[in-house]
């Protein structure tokens, strides 16, 4: 289990003191590192804590970049297909430089694009920033196993592994949808896109 967080401004730089406090909200989902990525406008940032599985070396941190410095990515999840996807792009030219089942990610984005999810097995969430096309992209696993929730108005758009993650970077977010607090009492969940908070909506899977 890892934690991932991202906020991508329209008009402000962002503060990057603030940005690692919302991060690290998320520190019981990833004790062994924190990694904070912004671009070079400092209007977009990503940020990871790290659960270290399967490359404990500090080469797999998150969010972790591209060698030719055009894609970052921060994950959250397994990937258990990922060696199967490893030959499958190195075999088209793609140079991997750790061993962690993320990395897969990054050349499977400029290899697949949108269409990458359809190639993942596992239990996933996470982002990925393409500074070439200045895209941002953000999926979950079909089961929606690991959680992701986002904000988004005419300023910002901001996500994150967990609520409290929000509404460490904007308290005004803390507005209870009481629609949604029954619909927990009655099904015992939240059905997606919603969460219990108004103004935060959840990935669907």
């Amino acid at each position: 289990m890892c934690g991932i967080s991202g906020v991508w401004s329209k008009n402000t730089c962002i503060d990057v003191g603030r940005f690692n406090a919302m991060r690290d909200t998320l520190l019981h989902r990833g004790p062994d590192a924190a990694g904070t990525w912004m671009n070079t406008y400092k209007n977009i940032a990503l940020g990871h804590r790290r659960l270290s599985l399967i490359d404990l070396s500090s080469r797999a941190n998150q969010p972790l970049t591209g060698a030719d410095n055009r894609v970052t990515i921060t994950v959250n999840g397994e990937i258990y297909n990922f060696n199967e996807l490893r030959q499958e792009l190195k075999s088209n030219g793609y140079i991997f430089t750790t061993q962690s089942d993320s990395e897969v990610l990054i050349y499977g984005w400029l290899h697949w694009k949108t269409e990458l999810p359809k190639q993942l097995k596992g239990m996933f969430a996470f982002a990925i920033w393409d500074d070439l096309e200045k895209t941002l992209f953000i999926a979950r696993d079909r089961f929606g196993i690991k959680p992701l929730y986002y904000h988004i108005d005419s300023n910002e758009f901001i996500f994150a592994s967990e609520l409290k993650s929000l509404i460490n970077w904007n308290p005004a977010l803390k507005e209870l949808n009481l629609s949604r607090v029954a619909d927990y009492f009655t099904y015992r969940y939240i059905p997606a896109p919603y969460s219990v908070f108004n103004n935060i909506l959840k990935l669907p899977a």
